[in-house]
């Protein structure tokens, strides 16, 4: 005979739906404290995100949860921010970009250095990095072409919002699908294939790891918590989620913290139409600040 549940069903009722009020509370909330802003449309995406929340707190409505986040448990709505986010990215992502770094900027680089321009550094920022495939992209790139026996020194800052995916991040281990998407010249000299337990899986090897550094930040927050400027900062497929207000806030703040010479790396469908007056755009979805008189 099978023993009685621990757990009868009577104990885990089921989840009632977002209501129209409750969801215009997570709607301000999420946009004060993120930017992005939830449409209409994503009353059942938000529903669907935020139950398993509701059930492991036995909360027994989207209200009480609110009051929850914002007047009880502060950890608890980083949490939320958690399950609401989006977090996608790839290796290599946006090529067109990764050419141009290739071609263009890193040539310019070296002659700026070898002509006393410019020091052999190069501090570049990855401001949405999700679970850190761009910022090590980004390291395999530059370390193969401004090494460190040519007396260059990388620095490469991952932020995120989501600490979930900052802890995957900092793990730098992911699925060996992932592999496809690695050049090989670059997989073979930067990456390390997992054996054993781990034999379905690839992972950063030492030199990328050497040079990336993560950390949660806030976009919607200022001033950041970061010092010095950045030649490089990478904030993509990030801003398609603001409104335009908050888009043009971030990215304002964004520039104060990138060099007099520094370019700002955006997604493919994001376009700074509506700031032609602070930036220029030099290459794909890249743009360098103009100058202000």
């Amino acid at each position: 005979m099978l023993a009685a549940s621990p757990h009868p069903l009577t104990a885990f009722p089921l989840m009632p739906s977002v209501s129209h009020a409750e969801f215009r509370l997570f709607q301000e909330l999420i946009h004060r404290e993120v930017g992005i802003f939830l449409s209409d449309a994503k009353m059942a995406l938000l529903s669907g995100r935020l139950a398993p929340r509701l059930r492991e707190l036995r909360l027994d409505s989207f209200q009480a949860y609110h009051r929850h986040v914002t007047e009880v448990d502060p950890a608890e709505r980083v949490r939320m921010l958690d399950c609401i986010t989006t977090n996608e990215t790839r290796f290599f992502r946006e090529p067109q970009q990764f050419d141009f770094l290739e071609k263009v900027l890193i040539p310019r680089l070296r002659d700026d250095a070898a002509a006393g321009r410019r020091p052999r550094r190069l501090r570049v920022w990855s401001a949405a990095s999700s679970s850190g495939e761009e910022a090590y992209s980004l390291a395999m790139v530059f370390l193969t072409h401004l090494p460190p026996e040519a007396g260059w020194s990388i620095e490469i800052f991952g932020s995120d919002i989501s600490t979930r995916v900052l802890e995957k991040a900092r793990a730098g281990v992911w699925f060996e699908d992932r592999a496809r998407e690695i050049p090989e010249r670059y997989f073979k000299r930067y990456m390390v294939r997992g054996m054993g337990a781990q034999k379905s899986t690839i992972s950063a090897g030492p030199d990328i790891r050497s040079v990336v550094r993560f950390d949660r930040l806030n976009l919607m927050s200022n001033p950041y918590p970061v010092s010095g400027r950045f030649d490089l900062i990478f904030c993509r497929n990030v801003l398609i989620y603001f409104d335009p207000p908050t888009k043009e806030r971030v990215v304002s703040n964004l520039l104060t913290y990138l060099g007099a010479d520094g370019l700002l790396f955006l997604g493919h469908a994001e376009s700074m139409l509506s700031m032609s007056n602070r930036l220029r755009r030099v290459g794909p979805t890249i743009y360098e600040p103009i100058a202000r008189t």
